[in-house]
């Protein structure tokens, strides 16, 4: 399947892999950008696996060999360095300061996409449509995305709440049973109140869905881990790009589980669109 991005289908074929594959496959996915300038013998080095390994792995996501697999590594990695990473220095412009913001959360935007397994978004999104309550779980950035989560899912008559006080939290996961769902978010993966929280939750039955960075302790604890994987400079900047790739994941979810409600649904979306229009000021849209 060689329309969609390369690094997308190794997240994809990476539990179908063998567990010397599996070794490259980790980090081609760490390290897309060294990887491109390698040769053969190199990346056998540093996956620490023989050669041949390194060509069956290529043909198990697609590749014809080394040469096509370096190509489409190297072509997917412009497109991202083409929109921009950059720092903000302390005479930028503020028109270089929009420009870096936007072409910076534009790239990071790519490489979730890029990275973000269907298959998880899809069993998320399954258990919180069957679920009786879903309540959403961050601090700091990740609780304004958390209430931004209740806001929507709240439309979808889902009966929902967002926390970002650990001791909300406790009193809530308490109260939770077998039929509900956590959503717990996290830009670093590792905040010790949210494995409280985590960790309360399922002991009284709850299944945790997490968006987080992949191998970081809150996705390993959740039942239905989200990876979304996103390194920023927290010590200068409040986390920006993180926060709305968090939000964009939401969207994904909250669409899926309105599709899961069947057509019918719609009506009951259109009903809260007219009650809403009513507030509004001749003339908006």
């Amino acid at each position: 399947m060689k329309n969609q991005p390369i690094l997308k289908e190794i997240a994809s074929a990476r539990s179908s892999l063998r567990k010397s594959e599996i070794k490259v496959a980790d980090f081609v996915l760490a390290e897309p950008e060294q990887v491109m300038h390698m040769r053969i013998v190199d990346l056998a080095q540093e996956a620490q696996v023989s050669e041949p390994t390194i060509v069956r792995f290529c043909r198990a996501i697609g590749c014809n060999g080394f040469q096509e697999f370096k190509v489409r590594i190297a072509q997917e990695t412009a497109v991202a360095n083409n929109l921009g990473q950059f720092a903000i220095a302390e005479d930028d412009s503020i028109d270089d300061i929009c420009t870096k913001i936007a072409d910076t959360t534009i790239q990071r935007l790519y490489q979730v996409k890029s990275q973000l397994l269907p298959a998880q978004v899809a069993d998320a999104a399954q258990a919180m449509s069957s679920a009786m309550r879903v309540e959403f779980y961050g601090f700091g950035a990740s609780g304004a995305v958390a209430t931004d989560a209740q806001h929507k899912f709240f439309r979808l008559q889902v009966a929902t709440a967002a926390y970002s006080d650990p001791h909300m939290q406790s009193m809530s996961a308490v109260t939770l049973g077998d039929k509900d769902v956590v959503v717990a978010i996290s830009q670093s993966g590792r905040t010790l109140d949210l494995m409280h929280s985590i960790k309360l939750a399922q002991k009284h039955g709850a299944v945790v869905v997490s968006l987080a960075p992949q191998n970081t302790p809150v996705s390993n604890a959740a039942d239905l881990p989200i990876h979304i994987n996103i390194e920023e400079d927290t010590d200068q900047f409040t986390p920006m790009t993180s926060r709305i790739a968090h939000l964009m994941v939401i969207d994904m979810l909250a669409v899926a589980v309105t599709q899961r409600r069947g057509p019918d649904f719609a009506n009951h979306l259109n009903a809260i669109k007219q009650s809403i229009r009513s507030l509004r000021s001749e003339g908006d849209h």
